[in-house]
């Protein structure tokens, strides 16, 4: 067993795992943050994304001991005070979710992309980092939609899409 010390959403955490613990597995069987999703167990849908120091990560590709001594941002760690980070507004707002699957990864890529991206993001860049998530509801349109939105709120000058 390995000893996993995270500081997770804003919180030192301590457990025991076994080593082939999937950091996905530890967040949502550890530790009960359960808006981290198990989609395909290929590490091709994204919806288990997070932050691992500050850059999108999906968790079913990393193991809970390799992530020790990290931070971690979750899902559920994105909204301050109570309040929805703008990227989440962004989605509802944008209509972005049907089913709401993957929509934890999605927001979670997003906000790292946009993290990438300060002079402003465009469509098509969107659409291309986004890649690696997938979503079988939307099309994707408003995804796009909500992402530009949340750049552009968030001060970063984004290009709407059509």
């Amino acid at each position: 067993m390995a000893k996993v010390e995270l500081f997770v959403n804003g919180r030192a955490v301590t457990g025991e795992a076994e080593d082939r613990t999937l950091l996905v597995h530890f967040l949502r069987e550890n530790l009960g943050l359960t808006g981290t999703h198990v989609g395909c167990d290929t590490s091709q849908c994204g919806a288990c994304v997070v932050h691992v120091d500050g850059r999108a990560v999906k968790s079913c590709t990393m193991l809970a001991a390799q992530a020790s001594g990290s931070t971690v941002t979750t899902i559920e760690g994105l909204s301050a005070s109570g309040e929805l980070h703008p990227l989440q507004v962004a989605f509802r707002e944008n209509h972005a979710l049907q089913c709401g699957f993957c929509t934890p990864g999605m927001i979670m890529t997003s906000v790292d992309m946009i993290r990438r991206h300060p002079n402003g993001l465009d469509e098509a860049t969107v659409r291309d980092q986004l890649e690696g998530n997938i979503c079988r509801c939307t099309g994707y349109h408003n995804i796009v939609k909500a992402v530009l939105d949340a750049s552009d709120k968030m001060g970063k000058g984004a290009v709407k899409a059509a």
